[in-house]
């Protein structure tokens, strides 16, 4: 029988911590820093016809995958910027199931590999002169009326690089790849 749920989040959900020690974030920053390297290397041993497999029913293919990392990352790597040069901006959110189904995502899986690898060397220079008041920062998110520090949006994106990662490396388990 199918843990539909483990499928959903093999490494749990997300969950915010209270607090975030210097140690964490440095943490978080060096896997952030490392993600692209590690998402290339499990695709790299992927078929064509692996890369059109989803990684659970009814979810996205490991291609789709990584071309929504590209998209949400992407997004991610604005709002910070944002958040940086502006004070407290408000951020556009955008619809990822709409945006999964747009043609970009047929195309190769390496051109979804190169953009996470060229946001997150951006965001790692940003992120590597940033003095630790700079990631308390915000930006207003609407959909959730709340302010979001950029602390949070560095753990979060770490869990949710880890999570996708999860996803296509528990397929090539449970496929036996």
């Amino acid at each position: 029988m199918i843990d539909i749920e483990y499928l959903k989040y093999p490494i749990g959900k997300f969950a915010k911590p209270d607090s975030v020690s210097e140690q964490q974030l440095k943490e978080a920053i060096s896997y952030l820093k490392e993600f692209p390297i590690y998402l290339a290397q499990t695709v790299s041993l992927f078929t064509e016809t692996q890369l059109e497999t989803p990684y659970r029913p009814g979810g996205w293919t490991v291609k789709e995958v990584v071309h929504h990392l590209a998209d949400s990352h992407m997004n991610m790597f604005l709002r910070f910027k944002l958040a940086l040069a502006e004070e407290s901006p408000t951020i556009s959110p955008y619809n990822e199931s709409v945006w999964s189904k747009m043609e970009d995502y047929k195309l190769p899986v390496t051109i979804g590999l190169n953009l996470v690898s060229g946001v997150h060397s951006k965001l790692g220079a940003l992120m590597d002169v940033m003095q630790t008041a700079d990631f308390e920062r915000t930006y207003f998110h609407p959909e959730s009326k709340s302010y979001v520090p950029l602390f949070d949006v560095i753990n979060f994106y770490k869990w949710h690089s880890e999570h996708h990662l999860a996803h296509i490396q528990y397929l090539m388990i449970r496929e036996n790849w």
